[in-house]
Parts: structure tokens; C-alpha cells; sequence
């Protein structure tokens, strides 16, 4: 982590994941991997706001990461450690040896020259890729498959990991990052280690307006709001709620009470729930 000196009330405190180690000398992003994307943040495809606090920022370049790594047999080298702005961790740009070059989630201590391979008989090493009926008994891995051959969904954020736990029944138990023990198809596919920038947790902001930079606008608290836009709003002066019980702004009690989908189909798969 970098710490600044207190110059400012907004310097003080303030501190940043240091990004000088990514540094290659001579290598920038991918052109063929990158792509422009459009700001609809926050909206729906008739436009209309779905998810408030959402818009404006830096303008962003998406870099298209490999989730899948399909490349089975192929050995690949670690050409770069690059940052992504779309995502908390750490890419890796690697040159597979049939020529091809791809993004793939970079693992924690992954370095420039590392060699990684995507198959049935790799070595459990950070950065290798096999199917989840291989993998050890308390082994961490990320990027994890829940669907054979759709990608890794689950583990993919900075420091994130999952751990095996059993391998029973064509299935493969996992304690999630919550707490949660659920269970996999042991065909599916995960990636060896921890994912990288594991000090991202770590980052305080300092000020108001590094959050406008992300694209995240102001949340106001519904206490302040009048009467009309809020089930909080109104009163003289610093009132208590109003309510009894915790709600939205459109009215919908949000305390004390299950949000998960009775009939959601993974349900069966839940070993036990997070604590």
C-alpha cells in the first residue's frame, strides 16, 4: 500500500494499492483485447434507472478476460501484470504457445515469466487450471466454473478464494468467502491460488470526489428527504425514523426478513448457509 503524507484534509488517511510493480517496461494493454464501451450506468434497456447512485466517472477501456481458458494442453507464459479498471484484481496477459496471447485473472504472487497451463493433469500450482475432482482437500482456488465449460463465475474479486472441502458423489463441496458450504459439479473447471490485490480491502479514498472518479454518485439518507420521497422523510428539525420497522424508499421492509427466492434452483446445492 502507498500512504500519503497529510498535506490535505483530503490527503490524510489516504492510501492507494501501489501500481508501480505492474510495471513492464515496453509492454501496454492489448489493442485486440480491448474494446470502447458505452456509460448506461444504473439503467435498463428503455433506459430508465434501475439501480440508483450510478453514472458518470472516468471514461474506462473494457479489456476481454478469458473466464474460460479453453486452451487445454497448451502451455502459456505470463507476459504482463497489468491493471483493469473493470475489476478489483490484477490481470495477467499470457502468450500461449501456439501463438495466441489472452487476459486471464492474474493469482496472488503470479509473476512476469510464470508459466500456466489449463488441464486434466497439471500441477496444482497458482495459476493452473483443472477440474474440481483433482484438486486436493484444502486447497484455495478462484474463478470457479458452476456449468462445465461456461467460465468460472464464482471467486473472482480481489483476494477472493474458495476452499475444497470433499469430493463426494460427483460433487465438490466448497466453503464460499461468506461461509457458506455448497456443492459443484466435480467436472467443473477452477483456477489454483488466491486472486491477486489482496490489499484492495485496504484502500481508504480520502475524499468524496475519488468515488465520483469510480462512477459512484452521493447516497442520500432517507432521514433528510421530505415526506413524499421517503417512508423516513419529514419531522422538525433531527427526528427519530418514524417507523417501526426498516423499509426502502419504496415501502418494502428490508430487516429481519429472507430475500432469497424460496424456488431458486441452487438452493438444493447449499450444504449449509452462511453464518
Amino acid at each position: 500500500m502507498k500512504q500519503y503524507k497529510p498535506t490535505t484534509q483530503s490527503r490524510r488517511h489516504m492510501s492507494v494499492v501501489e501500481y508501480r510493480k505492474l510495471l513492464t517496461p515496453g509492454v501496454t494493454r492489448l489493442k485486440s483485447l480491448t474494446s470502447g464501451r458505452g456509460n448506461f450506468a444504473g439503467r435498463n434497456s428503455q433506459g430508465r434507472i434501475t439501480m440508483r447512485h450510478q453514472g458518470g466517472g472516468n471514461k474506462k477501456i473494457y479489456r476481454d478476460v478469458d473466464f474460460v481458458q479453453k486452451k487445454f494442453g497448451v502451455p502459456g507464459r505470463v507476459e504482463s501484470i497489468e491493471y483493469d479498471p473493470y475489476r478489483t484484481a490484477f490481470i495477467a496477459r499470457v502468450s500461449y504457445k501456439d501463438g495466441d496471447r489472452r487476459y486471464v485473472l492474474a493469482p496472488k504472487d503470479m509473476k512476469v515469466g510464470d508459466v500456466i497451463i489449463s488441464s486434466e493433469d497439471s500441477l496444482f500450482t497458482p495459476g493452473n487450471r483443472t477440474s474440481l475432482k483433482r484438486i486436493p482437500v484444502g486447497t484455495f482456488v478462484h474463478n470457479v466454473e458452476i456449468t462445465p465449460g461456461k467460465g468460472g463465475q464464482l471467486a473472482r474479486s480481489a483476494g477472493a478464494s474458495v476452499q475444497v472441502l470433499a469430493n463426494e458423489d460427483g460433487y465438490t463441496h466448497l466453503k464460499m468467502p461468506s461461509g457458506e458450504v455448497r456443492k459443484v459439479l466435480w467436472d467443473c473447471y477452477a483456477t489454483i491460488g488466491q486472486v491477486s490485490n489482496i490489499e484492495h480491502n485496504l484502500v481508504v479514498s480520502g475524499k468524496a470526489g475519488r468515488s465520483r472518479w469510480l462512477g459512484i454518485r452521493p447516497t442520500v439518507r432517507g432521514k433528510v428527504m421530505n415526506p413524499r420521497d421517503h417512508p423516513y422523510g419529514g419531522g422538525e428539525g433531527r427526528t427519530q425514523r418514524g417507523t417501526r420497522r426498516p423499509k426502502t424508499k419504496w415501502g418494502k421492509i428490508t430487516g429481519g426478513r429472507k430475500t432469497r427466492n424460496k424456488k431458486k434452483w441452487s438452493s438444493t446445492l447449499i450444504v449449509s448457509r452462511r453464518k
